[in-house]
């Protein structure tokens, strides 16, 4: 089997978290007796298994040891797949025990480096004596339930969080390590903090082989894991070179110094990308360089013919004065003009600094009594950060009715408003932004942002988002724990508004490029798709249990081998 194996390691490499999969695979093999072809001049496990139980029975006898409670025969629908001949099955609790560790709080813990000491996950520390006097592995009982380690030295100090097991000496201690991977102990931990109870660890089927099987096991895993090593090691360098590449390519693109330069770039960058671009977080980057482009003034060329953002600034100003004059808004804190020192880039051509009480009404959240029922049966949607993974916001999870906006102070959001996230550890790398497509309320978290020209919606959604970086820069990130966007630093944040026209071109060649980009995303999403399946199909082949089709009266002969090449063509077929 171990031929099919190293013939497919291309196809399960290269998948999503490939060389985790092979890992997992060799290990899997290895267990059902599918790594290594059995000898028949081996002794077979049996003989092996009455040593051991010889051994106890022993130990019983000369009272060294207690006689354990009786764990049952283990039952054929009990069997996840079908050993060799000269396997055998045994529960767990029959061949090994767990053992308490013992406390050794760290303050007690000597340093000394004469003896490792362990917790529930590896290593923390050293200490002058020993509480295990023999090689033993490490299994976590409390936080780490379930976590693997080994000791292979005689003498190290185990606590209280975690187990220990020291092998019958009739066993290859490296081999029972690896059988220990394969069984999901850290599935069985239970509660907040996971804790492993090991009488349920005593009633798993283990299959056992041949001792000179064992070793021969152990040396083809290890062969094998040394490959993955390789693979991984070549991998890491593949991807940080490709990363060299690709911020090269970015950083050129981000230079830009005006439309036709840009053109150039990206003209050079398109040809390319297929090889660059190999990630969903590179297409991300770029993504994040086209927006960063789009709000600086280099996506789309300037017309001296368009109207100047200061003339928009006016009108939005006028209607402004009148709303305050009508009563239905309240005047802004005046905020001192921008002086050429502060101004972080050369605006182009008929652009002005703001901010954005300057173009829009700024209203909060809040979240209605959630034992007063009637607030929440009805069909306003009430936005939370949860609801804020799409860019336009037409629905929410939870919904509130006409009473909540009587007696609450919730606000009604109107259609073509901005929302932002203000608050929660999403602000720790991500600024959610979202235009309305219907009336909304939102929660305590968010910010709505209603233009005063409904027209400016589009635009100020995207320089949101294009000026991310700079947004996420003014976050708050000590205040309990969590991530705050202080609405003073938010509102006084100033940023460049090009003129209407100006502003729907950039909209439109942004809508354009990302939609190039979301293109090549899925592209990329259902090529890793369907190698992940082609993966996931090579791993139930190599690890279907032997003898499952004559127990299923599918086939009267013997096992065929596996085939990869037969297995390549018949798959590759399937999902073509």
């Amino acid at each position: 089997m171990s031929a099919a194996l190293l013939e497919n390691f291309d196809l399960l490499a290269t998948s999503v978290g490939g060389v985790a999969k092979l890992r997992e695979l060799i290990l899997n093999l290895a267990v059902r007796g599918r790594l290594v072809p059995q000898d028949p001049d081996d002794e077979p496990a049996s003989e092996l298994l009455k040593r051991i139980r010889g051994e106890k029975d022993r130990l019983i006898k000369e009272g060294k040891i207690k006689r354990e409670k009786t764990l049952g025969e283990i039952a054929e629908d009990e069997r996840p797949y079908e050993l060799p001949t000269s396997w055998r099955w045994a529960r767990f609790g029959e061949l090994f025990s767990l053992e308490y560790g013992d406390n050794l709080p760290a303050e007690k813990r000597s340093g000394s480096g004469e003896f490792p000491v362990y917790g529930s996950n590896g290593i923390v520390g050293t200490h002058h004596s020993s509480s295990v006097s023999a090689p033993c592995i490490v299994v976590g009982r409390k936080g780490s339930a379930g976590a693997l380690n080994l000791s292979p030295a005689p003498g190290c100090w185990v606590t209280d969080v975690a187990y220990y097991c020291v092998p019958p000496a009739q066993l290859d201690l490296l081999y029972v390590f690896k059988l220990f991977h394969t069984l999901g102990l850290d599935d069985l931990g239970k509660g907040i903090k996971p804790g492993l109870n090991r009488n349920e660890v005593y009633l798993l089927p283990v299959g056992i082989p041949p001792l000179a099987e064992q070793s021969r096991i152990v040396a083809k895993v290890e062969e094998l894991m040394a490959l993955c090593d390789r693979l991984e090691a070549e991998q890491g360098h593949a991807a940080r070179v490709q990363r060299h590449w690709v911020d090269a390519a970015l950083d050129q693109l981000a230079e830009s110094a005006d439309a036709d330069e840009f053109r150039r770039h990206w003209q050079h960058l398109a040809a390319h990308f297929d090889t660059l671009f190999t990630t969903p977080e590179s297409i991300d980057r770029l993504d994040a360089t086209l927006l960063q482009l789009a709000v600086r003034g280099k996506l789309v060329p300037q017309d001296p013919h368009d109207e100047p953002a200061s003339e928009l600034l006016k009108q939005i100003r006028a209607e402004k004065d009148r709303l305050i004059k009508e009563g239905k808004i309240k005047r802004d804190k005046p905020l001192p003009p921008v002086s050429d020192n502060e101004e972080p880039y050369e605006l182009p051509q008929g652009w002005v600094w703001v901010t954005i009480p300057e173009l829009c009404q700024i209203g909060g959240g809040a979240t209605p009594s959630k034992n007063i029922g009637r607030y929440w049966h009805g069909s306003i949607p009430w936005v939370s950060p949860k609801d804020m993974k799409v860019a336009l916001i037409a629905d929410a999870i939870d919904h509130v009715s006409p009473a909540a906006l009587e007696e609450t102070r919730l606000p009604l959001v109107p259609p073509n408003s901005i929302l932002v996230v203000v608050r929660g550890m999403i602000l720790a790398h991500s600024f959610p932004v979202g235009v309305t497509q219907t009336a909304v309320t939102i929660n305590q978290d968010m910010k709505s942002l209603t233009p005063y020209a409904e027209s400016l919606s589009s635009y100020l959604a995207l320089a949101m988002r294009g000026f991310k970086s700079d947004i996420l820069a003014l976050v708050d990130r000590s205040t309990h724990g969590t991530c705050k966007l202080e609405s003073e630093k938010l509102f006084s944040y100033r940023f460049a508004l090009p003129p209407l026209a100006e502003q729907s071109r950039i909209v439109a060649q942004v809508e354009k490029l990302l939609s190039l980009t979301a293109s090549l995303k899925a592209r990329l999403a259902a090529a890793q798709t369907k190698q992940a399946h082609l993966a996931e199909a090579l791993i139930a082949e190599v690890t279907t249990p032997i003898g499952a089709a004559l127990r299923e009266g599918e086939n009267s002969g013997p096992q065929q081998p596996f085939d990869p090449a037969a297995f390549k063509a018949r798959m590759k077929a399937e999902h073509d």
